[in-house]
């Protein structure tokens, strides 16, 4: 087995796959995609072209890679809830003050998510409110406080009932002009939520991917990871490393299953985060974090994972960067904008995706070096 290397230390007490797997997911936010998109349109090999299309968000039904990234995160924060929250209760804390700092941090995330959607510009007709970081905030925090109050039992009725609660919804309750079970951007039953009661901009004008009633449903995707949380803590004889990663893997394939079962009546949507879309999402994630524990934390293969933890230790930070905050593509054309002049130009756009990917990480690496990391 390899053994950390020195640089790994501080990471010695946390789950180390999930950084690592935060991370990975991060990547195709931070420049990954485009790096691919870039190669797909200089080589036009069928691979890049394979990747460049899994790396783009179907208009409305099915599934491609780049579905999956925003669940898997939420998912991911749900794993570490079980740890998180144990920590804070051996750290003395008490039930009042866990549930303050739980609705503090759903608070902070709602509100830099709108930041991240441009308020600070004071654009008042233009502000949408509704956020990715703000599903996040409030999923979380729901999938928490249905963590700490509900034995396991409890846990997976609330899971199954908001999944059926919100396709029962979908299907019966008419909604004017379009009737009951319209599962169209302009007749669903969540988008005629989100024009009635959601302020300011809808991201699509009619519907909002984050937006009210779909929230529900991302509560579940949370749930599923709480449930691999505790999965991963339990101890016991039988419960090996081994084991545990295994029926990880195993449950990931179920839920891939029903998700395609249920998909035929409630369509893979990540717009309307359909119950079919959060089993499927679901089940791709339980084997990534599968196959990451089983490598990284039982295996102990952990320094070729390097690259991704850096990421993973920050990644609100370098998701609010993308914002804008922090002018990449200027720092990467400083840094390497004349070697990129002595390519031929079909070359230019790839060194440019690599120049932005590297100067992101290096930021991040440097975040790391320094022990800087935005808590939230």
């Amino acid at each position: 087995m390899k053994k950390d290397s020195p640089g790994n230390v501080l990471l010695s007490q946390r789950l180390r796959s999930l950084d690592a797997l935060r991370g990975f997911d991060m990547l195709w936010i931070i420049g990954g995609g485009r790096l691919v998109h870039t190669l797909n349109d200089w080589t036009g090999a069928g691979a890049f072209t394979w990747m460049s299309n899994q790396l783009k968000h179907k208009a409305w039904d099915g599934f491609t890679f780049y579905d999956m990234i925003f669940p898997l995160f939420l998912f991911i924060a749900g794993v570490s809830m079980p740890y998180s929250l144990a920590r804070r209760k051996e750290s003395g804390d008490s039930r009042k003050e866990i549930i303050l700092h739980l609705l503090k941090r759903a608070l902070v995330l709602v509100v830099l998510g709108i930041i991240y959607n441009g308020f600070l510009q004071l654009d008042w007709g233009n502000i949408r409110y509704a956020s990715v970081l703000g599903r996040i905030g409030l999923a979380w925090f729901f999938a928490a406080i249905i963590f700490m109050n509900f034995r396991l039992k409890w846990q997976v009725v609330w899971f199954w009932g908001i999944l059926l609660a919100y396709w029962l919804a979908m299907k019966l309750v008419p909604v004017p002009g379009f009737g009951a079970g319209h599962l169209s951007m302009e007749g669903s039953l969540a988008g005629y939520i989100d024009r009635l009661f959601l302020p300011g901009k809808l991201y699509n004008t009619v519907h909002d991917p984050e937006g009210i009633l779909s929230t529900l449903p991302a509560i579940s995707t949370a749930l599923l990871g709480v449930f691999a949380g505790r999965l991963l803590r339990i101890s016991g004889k039988w419960w090996t490393p081994v084991r545990k990663g295994l029926v990880l893997g195993g449950a990931g394939i179920v839920l891939l299953g029903l998700g395609q079962l249920w998909g035929l009546s409630f369509p893979i949507n990540k717009n309307l985060w359909s119950g079919s879309f959060v089993l499927y999402a679901g089940g791709w994630s339980l084997l990534l974090l599968s196959l990451f524990y089983i490598i990284i934390d039982v295996w102990e293969y952990r320094n070729w994972a390097f690259f991704f933890v850096i990421i993973g230790l920050n990644p609100i930070t370098i998701y609010m960067c993308q914002a804008g905050i922090i002018h990449f593509n200027g720092m990467s054309d400083f840094f390497f904008g004349g070697i990129i002049g002595l390519f031929a130009e079909p070359a230019q756009p790839v060194l440019k995706a690599l120049g932005y990917l590297t100067v992101s990480w290096g930021f991040l690496y440097l975040l790391y070096r320094y022990r800087i990391f935005l808590k939230v």
